[in-house]
């Protein structure tokens, strides 16, 4: 087989049996070392590649940790009724949590607080924390050095992000709703989960997974 004729196939094959995001670098490791292709030419093959599915159900797609196939947001309801359990909504005080942390990492616990006027549920720190989609990015320099949350490379794929440089503006967002919608947590179903500004134990619900719309 020649390699680089078929290697938009090879690479096709490579990312939809791949069960997270492959980089390019990566996907430079399936050519034997005597036909190995630059990046540039990875790129460009996934550019085509990228363009033989502009009018299918899935997509390809380039997220922070690479690339990989997703499902359409347009098909993603459908794929939806396949699971067995219907995805959780998350609360607002979940949401504002995260967003904040987003939008202003890093940054503490204490200053979450300070800007939602509430205190912070416990459960929902644990909770991103155990997703992976925050980290401790280090301590803030002050008396009691208190942790420092900042967003992973997760919470970029999960949210299809290159960097955090793609989040939508904060002056585009009318509220927390707006943004729910913007990153794709949004589930018009009358069995969600409240997103009430409740600081309860039932933000622990979040630590459902959510229906995912990636192959």
């Amino acid at each position: 087989m020649n390699e680089f004729e078929s290697a938009e196939k090879i690479l096709e094959a490579a990312l939809f049996s791949a069960a997270e995001p492959l980089p390019v670098d990566k996907l430079a490791q399936l050519f034997s070392e005597e036909n190995r292709p630059s990046n540039a030419d990875i790129r460009h093959w996934l550019s085509d590649l990228k363009t033989v599915y502009e009018d299918r159900g899935v997509e390809l797609v380039e997220v922070a940790s690479g690339y990989r196939f997703q499902v359409k947001t347009l098909y993603a309801q459908f794929i939806q009724r396949l699971a067995e359990r219907k995805p959780p909504r998350y609360t607002r005080a979940f949401l504002e949590t995260l967003a904040l942390i987003a939008y202003r990492q890093p940054v503490t616990r204490g200053e979450i607080e300070d800007v939602r006027g509430v205190t912070v549920n416990p459960n929902i720190i644990k909770t991103l924390l155990e997703r992976e989609w925050i980290k401790i990015a280090g301590y803030r320099d002050v008396p009691g050095k208190p942790a420092l949350f900042a967003t992973t490379k997760l919470f970029l794929d999960y949210f299809n992000l290159k960097s955090v440089s793609d989040l939508p503006a904060l002056s585009e967002l009318v509220d927390f709703e707006a943004l729910e919608k913007q990153l794709g947590l949004a589930l018009p179903s009358s069995d969600s989960v409240s997103d009430g500004d409740s600081e309860s134990d039932g933000d622990t619900t979040n630590t459902e997974t959510q229906a995912e719309a990636c192959v």
